[in-house]
């Protein structure tokens, strides 16, 4: 199979944040600390021509006076110093973040925004000429006079863990080839280099191939000849990954490369995501990556910085007002990273120049009609010079005068002969261009350190900054940068916004692996860290090679073909199948580790099979789970233990399903527990009802602990669980009432459900939420809509709607309202066009005192797009709320951090789509805050005032000409879930159109996304038992106090457990990941629930635990490879207060710590 790079991928190359590997033994240059912006400083700047023209003529007196007149200067004697004192813009702060408060977090301060230039481009598409997306380009031929040009020619080979084909496919055909190949190639001689990115496949072949090729392998990488960039298991996608997961994709590979070749890379290649994320920046500079490079942005937007020589720069995370997270950026200027869009801004000039399209070899010809020759000495004069008149115009759109050129394609280098003849032709260019001085230019293969460091030499002895630049303390001549590339478009009005939506099923089962591996890498460090002896090793060290699987399965999802939804099929297929077998592994494995932190299972092996199964259960690899029944046989109990993997107590109003009403619940004490019962509704016209019921209960459970509560039928002495009454409308007359709930029907056009906060109104004939009305009087209008667009441009990558999205819902429908105690609820199964219909939704408000669920709404929507019927069509939710936001909304990135949208008219609707991987909020200019909390990634776009849209799910029949070759047809059906919440200010909110700076959520908002992304795991016994035993109370509460309101714990774990029992007990085995949230403090400070500690004061680490020693504390980076603070960016005292226990963090900040975890025992 020919993988062409112009006709068949994707149109070209993408972009992506990448992950570097150092190639050379030369010592890293550490970064500077990032300057403080004193008042001494400001008063400098602001009198900056008066002292420095007043210095500047003392200097030169005395100069004058000892030495006579001066020679001139060379420029290679600017220093550091001097670079430094360079003319800056006066710091005039721009607003700050967040409001006052101690959670405040500044602004930072940079020279450009992305938002500033999506404001000043105008979005023509000019036809360029030979550079069709840019302009002609020119140079006088003086500019390599005082400094030649120095290229670096870097050869590549992009290698996709699963698209057209699965991994395991692509490796036997393809990259175990290409590595044999590289090894073989560059052996030959020492002046050829090379890169590599995927670990996943590096490991792969590393266990397939003898110990003569990895030491070959080792030895090129040890001489600089090959260098691993990124080094994360894959290439991940920016848009849809969250934050966790990248984490431990490039923890995963770089830890792996670190052991096997003893390399830790720098440099990160991110050429094929679509749009970037800061948040891989900032992720990247805290693993201790000192320079990144992207090339998929959008084609207005590199030529907009082309043409400034903006094309790199010093990208700073939008709250930094210290830069300590500033990272240096190389963008690729042109439309693809092949390599007719990578030698200069002519394709059909450098076409000429990719060897492997010669005749003979299995790629296609230059679309262009001329054709690569080989290179001998009769036109090697000709064809250098053809190729150095690219180079130069290239380098003319940067500053310096370092090149880069990447030279190759997808799935390049396969076979000895095509990696000849790109090394053999270029070597001869090469040599005919370094042999002629006159040319003021030198030559070479290389690898992306090569570039960058020669190109931080230059920036070293060459100041090119620009008059008034803010630039950065890191390195001299660039400007400063922050916002994120999204969304990407390649060419005319071709948005990449459709795989924010593509195949959802598998984005949501993608967080549900996430959590469930958290939450057993946690039970995985608490049993390890209680065991003393081998015995009680026993089952976790089993588990071992499942837990490892388990995170390379997430790892290798996170694959911009993976999490993104654009793969084939069987691809899928095989993701899918991943995923499933791994979160079967998990749970089996978190089911015997309650039996244990709980005291059951004394023997502590993986032999016996648990008492326990996870409460939900899926069947296969694309099917929603499905809720056990618990049997609740008269006289018997069954126990559910509940684990929460949050780091506060968690006060939850929990849910089971049942097979008969009668129960009651009890508690690990044997004490009545207050509960609900409600009859199980599903998404089928002809029956709503399953017959089974729901029962619910208040629950609480300790902070990354366990909880025991009892289902049980006869229990004396305590109320059975209250039956919710229920109302419905239904025009047809077969509604018939399930047992024991009292039914009645709805007579009028609205109705409501309410619980003791907010009410709400309905409108009983669409079956959708109206309005939301508060106790103190104020209402907030919803007006919420199913709609559809017709698309018949939309692909996997692509959105291309024709038209606005048109309603489906029409006047008719069922709709049954369940209102009880604890959980109010509306289900509609509207009336549409189809006589099944697509979607089926319920609206849910709970009461429970000291909860978050009190203050939400809950929408989950059944969504099944599963036949032809639906071809064609995006299906999407609206909510027409009356905030005045001037369609300006918040979208959070990675659900690390929020980004502010601003809808454009200059764009297309589909170029105002912008990722949503957790969360989207609208405030209004009264401080009215309107919030959707969604646990998958998705779509959002606010294309009217007040309205707040999210694509669900989208079936395409045809491919969108991006080289995957199909549409997305294998739709499954799936729930979407929402978490809803309006809040309003208590203090002067910012004004979001007036304040280009993000904002951030409420401290209630993050606990919503914290309670719906990491739920509760429940787990019920499989047989019941005799009620009248009464077991001992059961319970795990490991913390000795809650943590702060605002920490959260991104994860607790045995980073190495295969490798656990052979490390030394006096090392630091464990690993904890802290994350401090930034919130708005100008919504309620204490989040409407028990917080009364924030992480402003300082947590002591060895004291963390309360039956568990913490010792050995040390500071790390987050892919846990380095120990030095200085070069990670963070600030001073981040080392030297961990030593002590104590740890202070800073709003937004990451930090990871290595610890020893023994039972006091």
């Amino acid at each position: 199979m020919a993988f062409s790079s112009f006709s068949t991928r994707r149109g070209g190359g993408w972009a992506h944040s990448l992950l570097p590997s150092s190639s050379t033994p030369a010592k890293t240059k550490l970064t500077r600390k990032p300057r403080r912006r004193l008042l001494l400083r400001d008063f400098i700047f602001a009198n900056f021509f008066t002292i420095g023209l007043s210095i500047s003529l003392f200097f030169f007196l005395v100069v004058v006076i000892r030495y006579g007149v001066p020679h001139p200067i060379s420029s290679s004697f600017k220093s550091k110093a001097i670079r430094f004192s360079k003319a800056r813009k006066p710091v005039t702060r721009k607003p700050s973040l967040a409001d006052s408060g101690n959670d405040a977090v500044a602004g930072a301060t940079v020279d450009i925004t992305t938002k500033e230039l999506y404001d000043k481009i105008e979005f023509s598409d000019v036809d360029g000429g030979p550079w069709k997306q840019g302009w002609r380009v020119n140079y006088k031929g003086h500019e390599w006079d005082s400094e030649k040009l120095k290229v670096f020619v870097v050869p590549h080979s992009h290698n996709d863990p699963g698209w057209k084909l699965t991994v395991d496919e692509y490796y036997e055909r393809q990259s175990r080839h290409i590595l044999d190949t590289i090894v073989d190639t560059l052996s030959k001689d020492t002046r050829r280099k090379f890169i590599w990115e995927e670990m996943s496949y590096l490991e792969r072949w590393w266990r397939d191939s003898s110990e003569l090729k990895r030491q070959s392998f080792i030895n090129l990488v040890k001489n600089g000849q090959l260098e691993i960039v990124g080094g994360g298991w894959v290439m991940n996608d920016e848009a849809n990954s969250h934050y966790y997961a990248i984490i431990e994709q490039i923890t995963e590979g770089n830890m792996w490369l670190n052991e096997t070749v003893g390399v830790v890379p720098k440099n990160s290649w991110a050429i094929d995501p679509f749009g970037y994320s800061p948040t891989m920046a900032y992720l990247l500079r805290r693993m201790g990556f000192e320079n990144m490079l992207i090339q998929r942005t959008h084609y207005e937007l590199k030529k907009e910085l082309a043409l400034h020589k903006n094309l790199e720069y010093i990208w700073r995370q939008s709250w930094d007002a210290d830069e300590t997270t500033d990272i240096f950026v190389h963008m690729m200027p042109f439309y693809s990273y092949d390599i007719p869009h990578t030698c200069g801004p002519e394709p059909a000039i450098c076409c000429q120049f990719d060897f492997a399209r010669m005749r003979g070899f299995m790629y296609e010809l230059c679309p262009w009609g001329e054709h690569p020759v080989e290179t001998n000495h009769e036109n090697v004069q000709e064809r250098a010079l053809l190729l150095l008149d690219q180079y130069r115009k290239k380098s003319t759109l940067y500053r310096t005068n370092t090149l880069l050129i990447p030279l190759g394609d997808d799935f390049r280098y396969i076979s000895i002969d095509e990696a000849e003849a790109q090394f053999r032709n270029y070597q001869m260019l090469f040599d005919h261009i370094n042999s002629n001085p006159n040319l003021n230019a030198e030559a070479q293969f290389g690898t992306l350190e090569d570039y960058f460091r020669t190109l931080r030499e230059e920036a070293e002895r060459i100041n090119h900054s620009l008059p008034g630049e803010i630039g950065s303390g890191q390195i001299g001549g660039f400007p400063s940068l922050s916002g994120d590339f999204f969304t990407y478009a390649d060419r005319q009005q071709d948005y990449w916004s459709g795989y924010y939506v593509s195949r959802p099923f598998f984005k949501a089962v993608d967080r549900v692996l996430e959590h469930t591996l958290r939450a057993t890498d946690m039970m995985m460090a608490f049993l390890l860290g209680h065991c003393r002896r081998a015995q009680c090793e026993k089952l976790p060290m089993g588990f071992s090679y499942k837990l490892a699987a388990a995170r390379r399965n997430l790892a290798l999802f996170q694959h911009h073909d993976g999490v993104t939804g654009t793969a084939k099929d069987h691809v899928v297929l095989d993701y899918g199948t991943r995923m499933h077998t791994s979160l079967q592994d998990l749970q089996i494995f978190m089911s015997k580790a309650i039996e244990v932190l709980l005291g059951i299972r004394h023997e502590k092996n993986d032999i016996n099979p648990s008492q326990f199964e996870p409460e939900q259960v899926r069947s296969k690899y694309d099917v929603q789970p499905v809720h056990r029944a618990i049997m609740a046989r008269e006289g018997t109990r069954q126990t559910v233990v509940l684990f929460n993997s949050l780091e506060q107590t968690r006060e939850e109003v929990v849910m089971v399903i049942v097979n008969r009403p009668d129960v009651t619940v009890l508690d690990l004490n044997w004490t009545c527990v207050p509960s609900q019962i409600s009859p199980e509704v599903q998404h089928d016209k002809s029956k709503i009802f399953t017959g089974r019921h729901r029962v619910y209960w208040k629950a609480s459970v300790p902070a990354l602990g366990l909880q025991t509560y009892y289902i049980t039928n006869g229990f004396v002495g305590c109320e059975k669980a209250k039956p919710a009454k229920l109302r419905f409308f239904s025009k047809s007359s077969s509604f018939s009432c399930p047992t024991p709930y009292p039914c009645s029907k709805i007579e009028a056009d609205v109705a409501e459900i309410q619980n003791r906060h907010q009410t709400l109104t309905f409108d009983v004939n669409h079956g959708l939420l109206q309005k939301i009305s508060y106790k103190n009087g104020s209402q907030i209008v919803v007006g919420e809509e199913i709609a559809m667009y017709s698309s018949w441009g939309s692909g996997a990558y692509l959105f291309k709607p024709d038209g606005d999205a048109q309603p489906i819902i029409e006047a008719g429908g069922q709709m049954v309202i369940s209102e009880g105690p604890l959980v109010q609820e509306v289900f509609s199964y509207p009336s549409t066009q189809w006589e099944k219909s697509p979607i089926s939704h319920s609206t849910r408000v709970y009461n429970g005192e000291n909860t978050v669920q009190e203050f939400l709404i809950e929408k989950e929507y059944h969504v099944e797009l599963l036949n032809e019927q639906f071809n064609d069509r995006e299906l999407i939710v609206r909510y027409k709320t009356d905030i005045d936001n001037k369609r300006i909304f918040f979208s959070d990135l990675n659900g690390f951090q929020m980004s502010r949208r601003e809808t454009y008219d200059k764009i297309p609707l589909q170029g105002n789509y912008y990722p949503m991987p957790a969360l989207a909020f609208m405030q209004g200019s009264k401080g009215q805050r309107f919030s959707v909390h969604s646990r998958q990634s998705l779509g959002v776009a606010c294309l009217k005032n007040g309205w707040l849209e999210i694509m669900l799910d989208r079936r395409l029949v045809r491919d969108d000409g991006r080289g995957l070759g199909q549409g997305v047809m294998d739709n499954r059906a799936m729930n979407v879930i929402f978490h809803i919440l309006v809040e309003s200010n208590i203090s002067s909110a910012s004004n979001p159109v007036s304040n280009p700076f993000p904002l951030s959520s409420s401290l209630l908002s993050h606990c919503v996304g914290a309670d719906l992304n990491y739920p509760l795991h429940a787990f019920i016994s499989k047989k019941p038992e005799d009620l009248s035993v009464q077991p001992p109370p059961r319970s795990f509460s490991p913390l000795a106090a809650p943590l702060p309101c605002d920490l959260h714990i991104v994860s607790l774990k045995v980073p190495q457990p295969l490798k656990f029992s052979q490390l030394p007990l006096e090392g630091s085995r464990f690993v904890l990941t802290l994350q401090r949230r930034n919130w708005d403090s100008s919504y309620c400070r204490k989040g409407r629930s028990d917080c009364t500690r924030f992480a402003d004061e300082t947590v002591n680490l060895l004291n963390m635990f309360r039956e568990l020693t913490v010792s050995n504390a040390k500071v790390t980076s987050l892919n846990l490879l380095h120990e030095d603070t200085d070069m990670l960016g963070y600030i001073e005292q981040f080392g030297d207060v961990a030593q002590e226990g104590q740890v202070l963090i800073s709003p937004m900040e990451i930090q990871s710590y290595k610890l020893e975890l023994q039972s006091h025992q």
